[in-house]
């Protein structure tokens, strides 16, 4: 039996491993893809206070040997439910694991809108993340497709750092507050470009353009940027454990900054939990949190 199974192997997860250890729990994070979450397809981290730059790979790889080093155990397996009361059975495709807690922390992924060159050019000039990313195109022409608040929120934060910013959106109007269409309308140096999809990221080592079409007259049109962000959201992937943790409408683990679920002993940490900010501090701040809530919780039993 473990002290703590923490599900997911990100910053959030792998924090959450750190704080456990040295807390005296014994730990192990489960993990269907292995170690790093999100931040290993980031090319350059340059926004993680005390690290001026590191590559996303070396800050999972860092994370993860620290881990280890402390006596947490990592397994690449996939779980699929979580049952018990005070002693809770975690089950994977592989078998099953007794824990007296457990931390949910399985992220989030993008939402890939599965344009030409998407996936091929990602790190390499398509992003999804304008406040991670934005300032390496400072003083460059980007694009932002999205309608909802995320897309205009992150077309505003370009609009302080970037040359152009074209914001693409496939309706003639958008879903987002009508203050901050009404804030970017104002800027010189913002375009919207209304009824329109992407079609493809182009470029054979880095973006060099973003080809366009108007969904009414099927016009093509090519934007000549260096930066696409895909403002599309996320999809958590929590639906397993509806059990034993309240899920919102979209799919994320109701807590407040205190990480705690619906359900004694279980906790959630990082990008898959409600939050407005999903940044690589706050995954680990949760990390963090949801350890020391968990080891709290045990020391009571």
């Amino acid at each position: 039996m473990y002290d703590i199974v923490i599900i997911g192997a990100g910053p959030a997860g792998l924090t959450a491993a750190i704080y456990g250890q040295r807390a005296g729990k014994s730990t192990l994070v489960l993990d269907e893809k292995g170690h790093g979450g999100q931040i290993v397809n980031t090319p350059d981290v340059e926004n993680y206070p005390g690290i001026k730059h590191i590559s996303g790979i070396d800050f999972a790889n860092d994370l993860y040997e620290q881990a280890l080093g402390l006596g947490a155990e990592v397994r690449t397996e996939k779980v699929t439910g979580i049952t018990g009361d005070q002693i809770k059975t975690v089950t994977t495709g592989s078998g099953a694991y007794e824990a007296r807690a457990v931390i949910i922390a399985t992220g989030a992924k993008n939402r890939v809108l599965g344009f030409d060159g998407e996936v091929r050019l990602t790190g390499s000039g398509v992003s999804y993340c304008a406040t991670c990313d934005g300032n390496f195109f400072r003083g460059k022409d980007v694009a932002v497709i999205g309608g909802g608040n995320t897309a205009l929120e992150d077309a505003e934060v370009l609009a302080n750092i970037a040359n152009k910013v074209y914001l693409v959106h496939r309706r003639d109007q958008f879903r987002g507050d009508q203050a901050t269409v009404d804030r970017l309308a104002a800027k010189e140096n913002v375009e919207f470009v209304l009824d329109s999809v992407p079609l493809s990221a182009e470029g054979e080592f880095m973006v060099s353009d973003l080809l366009v079409k108007n969904v009414k007259t099927d016009e093509e049109r090519k934007l000549d940027v260096q930066g696409i962000f895909v403002a599309a959201g996320q999809v958590p992937d929590n639906k397993d454990f509806e059990n034993v943790a309240e899920l919102d409408k979209t799919g994320y683990v109701s807590a407040s900054e205190d990480c705690h679920t619906k359900t004694d002993g279980i906790f959630t940490a990082g990008d898959c939990r409600t939050k407005k900010v999903r940044q690589l501090t706050t995954a680990a701040a949760d990390g963090a949190v949801a350890a020391l809530a968990a080891s709290e919780y045990i020391n009571q039993l």
